[in-house]
This record gives C-alpha cells, sequence and structure tokens, in this order.
C-alpha cells in the first residue's frame, strides 16, 4: 500500500471517530449534538448526547418493566437478547392486550398511580390520551445523531418519543384448488367484479385492510369503495387464523386482506400445501406497536434502551425472525423485500391517530353500528 493510500484510509478512521465518538462514549459531545440537545430542551424534551450517559443511567436503575401487544415468542426472544446485551438490567416483558387493559392503563396514567411498568404500548384508539403520559425522550433528534442505534422512519416525527417497531402488510389469500390464481383478482377493484358477488370471498368485519388504502386512495373513495364491496354479500369473518385454518379444509376460496405473517404462519402448517397469496398493490400497509417510556416510570433509561434495542438492526432482524413483524421501513426487513418498487399503501405517522376514524367511517359504509369508546 502506498504512502498517500496510508493517509487516506487514516483520514477516513478519523473523519469516522470524530463523528462517532461523541455519540458514543466521548465525554465531550460536539457542537452539533449541544446544539439538538439546546432545541430539544426548549421544546420539552429530554436529549441525552451520548450513548454511554444512557448506558450508565440504566445500570444504576438496573429493572425494567415493559408491557407489550407483541406476540409472545417476540417479546420472549427480544427480552432474552436484550438481557444478554445488557446483563445488569433485570427485564420483565409481559403481553397486555385488549381494549379493557388499555382504557384501565389510561385511567392509572390520570389518576397518577401508573407505577407498576416502565414502557407500554401506545393503542391507536386512544393514541391522542396516551401521549401526555409518556416521556419525552427525544427518540428522533438523538436517533438522527447517531446517539440511539434506530431508523429514524420507525419514529413519530410530531410525536418524537413514540416508536413503532413493527409493521403489518395485507395480501389475498386463496385455496389453489378451489380457484386458480390468474383468476384471483390484480387489484382490490376487482372484487366488485359479478363472478365476486355472493359469499365468493371472506371479509373481516374490523377493516384493517381498507383503512390502509386510504393513504393513496383518500378516505371518500374508500368508503365508497367499502359500501360497494359490502354489497357483493361477502362472508364476514372475526379472527383470521382461525378463517385461514378452515381454508385449509376446503370451506371457502378467498380471504380478501390477512396480515401476511398470518398467512404465512398458517400456510407452514398446511400439510397439502394448498394454501396460496397474491400481493395485490396498492399493498396496504399498517405501523404497529407503537411504544414509549411512561413519564413516571422509576427506569426510564432503561426503557429508552429497550425502545432503542427493538428498533435498532438487530432488535428488527429478531421481529423478522420470530415473528415476520419488522417494519416495512427496516431496509431488508421481509415486508420492506415484498414492497420493494411496488405501490405501497401506509398508514405510516400522519395517518396513526386518524386508524380508528377511518375503520368507524368504514365501518358504517359496510352497513354495521358503530360501538362508542368510553
Amino acid at each position: 500500500m502506498t504512502q498517500r493510500r496510508y493517509l487516506w484510509v487514516a483520514v477516513f478512521i478519523l473523519g469516522w471517530w470524530v463523528e462517532t465518538s461523541a455519540a458514543h462514549g466521548a465525554t465531550v459531545p460536539g457542537a452539533s449534538l449541544l446544539k439538538a440537545k439546546q432545541e430539544a430542551e426548549a421544546k420539552g424534551y429530554v436529549f441525552v448526547t451520548t450513548h454511554q450517559e444512557i448506558v450508565e443511567r440504566a445500570k444504576k436503575e438496573g429493572k425494567l418493566r415493559v408491557f407489550s401487544s407483541q406476540e409472545p415468542p417476540a417479546i420472549k426472544a427480544m427480552a432474552a437478547a436484550f438481557k444478554q446485551k445488557y446483563p445488569f438490567i433485570d427485564v420483565r416483558a409481559n403481553e397486555l392486550i385488549g381494549m379493557e387493559n388499555y382504557q384501565r392503563m389510561l385511567m392509572e396514567m390520570k389518576a397518577g398511580i401508573a407505577k407498576t411498568w416502565d414502557v407500554n404500548y401506545l393503542a391507536f384508539d386512544f393514541y391522542g390520551e396516551f401521549l401526555p403520559y409518556q416521556k419525552k425522550f427525544d427518540l428522533l433528534g438523538m436517533a438522527e445523531r447517531g446517539v440511539l442505534q434506530m431508523q429514524p422512519k420507525l419514529i413519530d416525527p410530531v410525536n418524537r418519543h413514540v416508536v413503532a417497531v413493527q409493521s403489518n402488510i395485507q395480501v389475498v389469500a386463496y385455496h389453489r384448488e378451489l380457484i386458480a390464481g390468474n383468476k384471483v383478482p390484480d387489484t382490490w377493484e376487482g372484487f366488485l367484479r359479478p363472478e365476486f358477488n355472493g359469499r365468493k370471498f371472506a371479509l373481516d368485519v374490523r377493516p384493517k385492510t381498507l383503512a390502509a388504502l386510504v393513504p393513496v386512495w383518500g378516505l371518500e373513495k374508500t368508503v365508497d369503495y367499502a359500501r360497494k364491496l359490502a354489497a357483493q354479500q361477502p362472508i364476514w369473518f372475526r379472527g383470521e387464523q382461525r378463517l385461514l385454518i378452515s381454508m385449509i379444509a376446503g370451506e371457502l376460496a378467498i380471504c380478501y386482506g390477512p396480515n401476511y405473517k398470518s398467512f404465512k404462519l398458517i400456510q407452514a402448517k398446511d400439510p397439502s400445501k394448498k394454501l396460496e397469496y397474491k400481493v395485490v398493490e396498492p399493498i396496504p400497509g399498517r405501523l404497529t406497536e407503537a411504544e414509549a417510556v411512561l413519564n413516571t416510570a422509576d427506569n426510564p433509561f432503561a426503557g429508552l434502551l429497550w425502545l432503542e434495542f427493538q428498533a435498532s438492526p438487530e432488535g428488527q432482524k429478531i421481529l423478522d425472525d420470530v415473528d415476520l413483524a419488522a417494519s416495512i421501513f427496516s431496509p431488508g426487513s421481509v415486508h420492506e423485500q415484498i414492497t420493494r418498487g411496488k405501490q405501497v399503501s401506509v398508514l405510516a405517522w400522519e395517518h396513526y391517530p386518524k386508524m380508528g376514524k377511518y375503520e368507524d367511517e368504514i365501518v358504517k359504509a359496510f352497513g354495521f353500528p358503530v360501538a362508542e369508546k368510553k
């Protein structure tokens, strides 16, 4: 190697070290980090300038309690890997799902008695109500400047203390012996054709697939389409995994819009290999598993490390390996690969707080009553 080339390599390494050392262990943060910290604090956010400081403060806390709505295998795998990375933190992560539990948590937060957890899921039905009770760590600012190893797109750009660690995409599932693949619609409008009238396909009464079309179609077109889709007299159902299992037995030919990961889970259990799926554009997608650190958490910095770990490349790989659930915004994830180069309609952050409204309007178009939220 020539002397000039040695010099180039040395300059490159020095430049990389100067850029990253402030964020990952240097005692004196750079001017840009200090400026970002000042700007964040002026908006009421907490900005830590080095990852080392976060780790040291988490080490002093030594504990972490998480309430998650993720699948139990994903929670277990994530907690085990987190414990291996941070052995000084006693982590206990538990599944907590259901509207009643979310309402109870909200009441505890409002009453000021929420003390039994550090990190929680923010149900989109109550997203705006949960937000004031979450600690305002500037996740986005720290991620953009390398303090946290997180993909910035996973973080709410308005409410910068919330991160969505998973996503879902919707597909069309079909039984290949009951309908040929080339007969399955290639567009969502194709389900309005006469041959699909009269209980020819199954449609979930909770319209997550249709709600996810709003970003591309707009709410008016989506509601009009929902009305026409309901007029096709589909087989209404709730609980897509049970329905997909019934498809294996040949009870119906098409399921409209199941989660891709749910389909793959059931397909793997199909000994006859009769279940297939089709990707229809625009591909409906949704950010899921929005999480934040509770404002009254006893272990906020351990919670911050938990959020970072889940949204890091390592954490996202775990979610894909265990649950096919890594974010569509994570480069190389299963969802990102499936949607690459295709038209996608993602219920991303600008739509996340409105998901409940979208679903309510679509349910009305279906002709069903909408339950009032108390």
